[in-house]
């Protein structure tokens, strides 16, 4: 199993999310943490399971909600750059890599 490093960026990525699904419905956002974790969890048990999309990035696709963690699989170690949602484009997360 990979440590994972949640960059700071990727974090207000998921609380920026988090914010907006609860504004829409309380305990959606919260469903939305749980899909997150979900995918962190995917990427920590297999790192090297998920396609790379970008160089070294790779990206995991979150259940139920229209996002994806983007990552760099480093040995033991996935670093997530990004949870962004799959509309955005992809320039905002490629910066981060």
């Amino acid at each position: 199993m990979a440590q994972l490093v949640i960059r700071p960026p990727a974090e207000a990525d998921i609380d920026a999310a988090f914010a907006w699904y609860e504004g829409r419905s309380i305990g959606l956002g919260v469903d939305f943490l749980r899909c997150v974790d979900a995918g962190f969890g995917a990427v920590a048990e297999s790192p090297l399971a998920f396609p790379v999309v970008h160089r070294r990035v790779r990206r995991s696709l979150l259940r139920r909600f229209p996002y994806a963690v983007f990552y760099v699989a480093e040995g033991e170690r996935a670093e997530i750059l990004a949870v962004t949602h799959t509309s955005r484009h992809p320039r905002r997360w490629r910066q981060r890599a």
